[in-house]
């Protein structure tokens, strides 16, 4: 799948037709051809009939026509746009393009079928669809490609539903838009934004209806069969391999991350079961590998249903091909210049910023290749010849370099920082943990009452505070702990299980009073764990910046696996297959949620590839090793809650809320400063209101709920087949009102838009510095079985021991890499609220509560803002302190740490 963005074509590609060109020759077009032609007017911006989306190819404008009627008859002109694509038709590649110019010189290029919206009153049986073959009619612009047919429709025929389509080529193509011109009321437009496969690779046509949206029970006589029989096609039958060209949706379980037939030590658990829970993914069918019967093989190729592709700007230009280029190219660089200068650790006589400052040399790849795929990374050298990957300065380590030492501002990242999902109340004391002590230990926390009212000197009791709200914890031990002998198996990394505590302090700051690690049993040692508090000497505070270390990987682990993956990528894909498989591209519940499902599977396919399998990159750079995936299992199957996804209820499950009526959006935060929440909290009221006019324009009536067929059946396969081994739990919404489907339908774009822009695009900013956000801890603490020599050595050099347990020189370079891709906007990124979908055009009231939906969203950039120039809000503004702008809702591409796209799309 890492290079299905380039897309797998019969025909090879080189490396220069990668490259969008200006002039593509057309085979036919000077061979004397001639095609009708008819006068063409621009669609006026009031009016646009459809959302363009820059893609290299084209973008073909809708044709006029006057409009020819007679008593009888309607003379109807169909202009459809199909562009331009470096792999599909139009294409300059293979022998099959001879043959497709040879179709288009005889006028048979598509062939187009009108099909009526109801059925013929008199007989009650279908119409019969009226046909024509569309022939190339020439272009606008050099890039820009038209065909057109003319339909003549009878007085009777009545109105029209939707347009069925065949390819007469032999590759497929994109079609983008079909318009008719000539009806009395104006034109029909019909959006398509699809690949149309040929009809020699399958010979079913292809069904786009018109912009109007229907539950089904409204949807017209004529268009009941089409919609069913479309959403069958999609559903497939469960059996087969899935081709490139498919379109069909269904669920396996995560039974691709091993790679058993390569290596026995790749081989992984499945993913999805009574053992290890977890979301289900779109199957591809591939087979078994012979090592496992239990695993399916892996391939180049990873199928993703085909209108889920990236487009070509993003698959040519960024993201799928990027990330698979870092990992296949840059990598084994840095790794080979490694190797060659040494650089594995860090050394005291090499400051921290090395990679930002002087750059790592890449020897001799070629310049060319290397700024293609790191443009704001790769430097050369003039006078040397060079080149170096210089990283741009993080914007943490641009505004203070020493932030990453500073209690202040560990406090602060937990509210405002990458990872703000995992602080929690304390409500009960003391600490104690829910695992079998006969297993891993007494269950008593080493964080004493003694230590902690130490560390608040005497303002109050831990009762006290308590009582007030005061005292707030990472918790990390339950779910690490049963890991930390197996990952210390592993070379190279080391684990336990942490608590963080903090202090909320008067002016709504968070001052760090204690850590603890804990190892469980085994091997012969018996439980070890021991509480740091901030140093008063020497010694303790550099046991205490250690001690930060250990946390920080966990909570860098525990934020890629499972704030950002598992909650957001992985718990989605279920939604994006549930969807397709029982909406029809006509209920507005399908259009609603379109948006925010773009290019979800393919990012998702491609972790599958690359990053979250066995070996990859988050095994490598990630403290639970090859237990990494396995782990976000366990948090899934403990932690997850559908009726928890949403905002508020996340904040109110974590004691960071309570519900009162009396204050914005319902919620008094236990942190007034809380900047992830106060911004999070004005998104999800937009969305919500956005949903509220939305849902209840289709749904006036309850009954219309209950009564929508497809709108049920969606949900109950979202819980019982996506969701599958925790369809049995009390807590899954019920859907019978409209509140409850508003409810459902903003959990699901929040975590696909708001949520995921929060843990993703702050990336690069936080944890591109590692000292900020170590990835992996490779020592253990010096208090934990220390021989006398190695007490003396941290007593000497206590530098070099901190030095030794962050992430090695090339590990911290890998993850700065991987890093800067993902934490980048992609040129054509659709932002929330940016662009109405087509349909919405159409429909009066849609158009205008999108309109205040756009509104309120830029609104909400201007109070950023605002927030950001407060002094009094001190987890947002400061000395050296980077402002909160994770949820500002626009942005310019590139590593902005600001924009909240529609979708999952990196």
């Amino acid at each position: 799948m890492l290079n299905s963005q380039l897309h797998k074509y019969s025909t090879p590609l080189s490396t220069k037709t990668l490259i969008p060109w200006h002039k593509p020759f057309i085979s036919g077009e000077a061979a004397g051809a001639s095609f009708s032609k008819h006068q063409e007017s621009k669609p006026s911006k009031k009016n646009k009939p459809f959302r363009v989306r820059y893609v290299p190819g084209s973008r073909i404008k809708a044709v006029q026509v006057t409009p020819a009627t007679t008593d009888k008859a309607t003379k109807v002109v169909a202009t459809v746009i199909v562009q331009v694509t470096v792999g599909g038709f139009l294409s300059n590649l293979g022998w099959k393009r001879g043959l497709d110019d040879i179709t288009d010189l005889f006028g048979k290029s598509l062939k187009l079928e009108l099909v009526a919206a109801e059925l013929d009153p008199a007989t009650g049986s279908e119409r019969e669809t009226i046909p024509a073959f569309a022939s190339r009619a020439g272009r606008e612009d050099v890039d820009d490609i038209k065909y057109e047919c003319k339909f003549t429709i009878p007085q009777n025929f009545g109105e029209i539903g939707a347009i069925l389509v065949e390819n007469e080529h032999r590759k497929e193509m994109f079609l983008k838009h079909i318009e008719l011109d000539g009806f009395p009321n104006g034109r029909i437009n019909i959006n398509c934004e699809s690949w149309v496969h040929s009809k020699y690779d399958n010979p079913e046509k292809r069904i786009f209806f018109t912009s109007k949206s229907f539950i089904p029970s409204k949807t017209p006589s004529g268009l009941v069969k089409y919609r069913e029989n479309e959403l069958l096609a999609q559903r497939g039958d469960g059996s087969g391999e899935r081709k490139e060209s498919d379109r069909i949706y269904d669920y396996d379980v995560y039974n691709d991350i091993g790679d058993p037939d390569k290596n026995k030590d790749l081989a992984r658990p499945v993913l999805g079961g009574k053992e290890h829970p977890y979301p289900r993914r779109c199957r591809t069918g591939r087979s078994r590998t012979k090592e496992d019967p239990l695993s399916e093989s892996r391939s180049s190729f990873v199928y993703v249903p085909r209108d889920e592709t990236f487009s070509e700007v993003k698959g040519l230009t960024f993201s799928a091909k990027t990330i698979y280029s870092v990992i296949h190219a840059v990598l084994p660089s840095l790794e080979n210049a490694a190797i060659d200068s040494g650089l594995w650790d860090f050394h005291t006589s090499q400051p921290l910023t090395h990679c930002f400052n002087e750059g790592v040399d890449l020897g001799e790849e070629p310049k060319a290749t290397l700024f293609n795929l790191l443009p704001r990374l790769v430097k050369t050298i003039t006078d040397q010849g060079k080149n170096v990957l210089l990283f741009e300065t993080p914007e943490l380590l641009d505004r203070d370099k020493f932030a990453w030492m500073k209690d202040e501002e560990f406090g602060r990242q937990t509210l405002a920082g990458l990872n703000p999902y995992s602080l929690r109340l304390v409500t009960e004391w003391p600490l104690k943990s829910a695992l079998d002590p006969g297993t891993y230990g007494p269950a008593e926390s080493a964080i004493t009452e003694e230590l902690v009212e130490q560390q608040i000197k005497g303002i109050m009791t831990i009762e006290e505070a308590i009582k007030q709200k005061k005292l707030f914890i990472l918790d990390y031990h339950d779910l690490l702990l049963p890991y930390v002998n197996k990952v210390r198996e592993l070379k190279g990394t080391i684990l336990y299980g942490s608590r963080t505590l903090f202090f909320l302090t008067p002016i709504n700051t968070l001052k760090p009073v204690a850590i603890e690690l804990v190892r469980p049993p085994g091997k012969g040692k018996p439980q070890w764990k021991q509480a740091y508090r901030p140093g008063w000497d020497a010694t303790s505070a550099w046991l205490w910046k250690l001690a930060k270390a250990h946390v920080l990987a966990h909570d860098s682990g525990y934020h890629q696996l499972v704030s950002h993956w598992q909650r957001t990528h992985c718990a989605t894909e279920p939604y994006i297959i549930a969807t397709n498989r029982q909406l029809s591209a006509i209920h507005p519940i399908y259009r609603l949620l379109h948006p925010h499902f773009r290019y979800t599977m393919e990012i998702n396919a491609l972790a599958r590839q690359a990053l979250i399998n066995a070996g990859g990159i988050i095994e490598s750079l990630f403290s639970p090793g090859k237990y990494s995936i396995e782990f976000s299992s366990v948090a899934y199957d403990k932690q997850w809650r559908f009726d928890q996804e949403g905002l508020p209820a996340d904040l109110i499950s974590r004691g960071m809320a309570e519900e009162d009526p009396t204050v914005p959006h319902g919620l008094k935060l236990a942190i007034e400063d809380y900047p992830f929440a106060n911004d999070g909290l004005i998104l999800w009221d937009i969305i919500k209101m956005w949903v509220t006019d939305y849902v209840s324009h289709y749904y006036p009536e309850s009954s219309l709920v209950e009564s929508d067929e497809e709108l049920n059946a969606w949900w109950k396969e979202i819980r019982t087949e996506g969701h599958a081994d925790k369809k049995d739990e009390p807590w899954w919404p019920v859907l019978k009102t409209p509140q409850d489907l508003i409810g459902i339908l903003t959990t699901i774009i929040w975590v696909t838009s708001g949520h995921h822009a929060a843990v993703n695009f702050g990336q690069y900013h936080y944890a591109g510095y590692f000292p900020n956000r170590p990835t992996i801890a490779r020592t253990k603490m010096p208090t934990e079985d220390p021989t006398e020599e190695s007490w003396k050595s941290f007593e000497l050099r206590p530098e070099d021991e901190i030095l030794s347990c962050f992430p090695t020189q090339i590990q911290a370079t890998r993850v700065m890499a991987i890093l800067d891709v993902l934490s980048n906007h992609s040129p054509d990124e659709e932002y929330i609220g940016a662009e109405p979908e087509p349909a919405w055009a159409d429909e009066p009231i849609i158009n205008a509560a999108f309109e205040v939906f756009s509104g309120r969203l830029k609104e909400l950039e201007g109070i950023i803002d605002a927030k950001n120039a407060d002094k009094n809000l001190r987890n947002r503004t400061g000395a050296g302190v980077v402002p909160y702008e994770l949820l500002k809702p626009y942005s310019k591409p590139g590593v902005t740490g600001q924009g909240v796209p529609n979708s999952i799309s990196i």
